[in-house]
């Protein structure tokens, strides 16, 4: 409401903004933290519960997807298969333009907006060879089950994970990105590496000067990961954590 009267103001609508008055009553905004997993013992149960999820193929493979690529989760549920480059076998990769990324609208139109890359793992391959017969004549990934012409709802992963057992103030959908996060930071990766895959904007001078993509360091990690998360699927509670050694 600020901003129009702002608005009316610089267009000679106003004299005044009255909202601005409002401004040391009104509560701030909450943050609002999303429900994720960071013991080992219990992220390593839940991938175990997801291979053996009894919905869909499609919503299965978006599943297994969302812990292993830690992408938001509109990315991936609207994920398209134009923009899967796969011709390389050295670097296979995931680029999403930056108008599906999480941007103001400036930065979505602007034309120096990089894509945001995802290097792909091996296991990663292995789901998408899987999913192409039945769906890689389409334009998404995970087509809507009522418009295959539309992608999945927004709600199908969270969804998925009730029918599973986990609550919201369990697990959400967004929580597999908290998830990576923090484990990748205790494995000892390259923080500025790990900012880079999960597409945060840095703040302040070091995010306008540091545009180092850490790519080559990405696709080693993005690898680790996947690798990891195959160990705590098969080593039940007794997970030993991998410690990273930088090179």
């Amino acid at each position: 409401i600020s901003r129009v009267f702002q608005f009316a103001v610089a267009t000679e609508r106003a004299t005044r903004d009255p909202a601005a008055d409002l401004k040391a009553v009104l509560p701030s905004r909450r943050k609002r933290n999303y429900a994720t997993i960071t013991d080992p013992g219990k992220l390593g149960e839940l991938l175990r519960d997801i291979d053996g999820f009894a919905g869909t193929f499609t919503t299965a493979c978006a599943l297994k997807l969302a812990p292993m690529l830690f992408i938001r989760p509109g990315e991936l549920r609207a994920a398209e298969w134009s923009e899967f480059h796969l011709d390389n076998p050295d670097a296979p990769q995931w680029v999403i333009p930056p108008m599906r990324r999480k941007l103001r609208r400036p930065d979505k139109e602007n034309a120096n907006t990089p894509s945001h890359v995802v290097p792909l793992p091996a296991q990663a391959l292995a789901i998408l060879d899987e999913l192409r017969p039945l769906t890689g004549h389409r334009q998404f990934l995970f087509p809507g089950a009522r418009d295959p012409k539309r992608p999945m709802s927004d709600g199908t992963v969270n969804g998925a994970l009730r029918r599973m057992g986990y609550d919201k103030e369990t697990m959400t959908g967004h929580g597999f990105r908290h998830t990576a996060t923090t484990l990748l930071n205790e494995l000892g990766f390259n923080r500025d590496a790990i900012e880079r895959q999960m597409a945060h904007k840095e703040p302040g001078v070091r995010g306008v000067y540091n545009k180092a993509e850490h790519l080559p360091e990405r696709r080693k990690m993005m690898q680790a990961w996947a690798d990891y998360l195959d160990s705590l699927r098969q080593r039940g509670n007794t997970v030993i954590p991998i410690k990273h050694k930088a090179a």
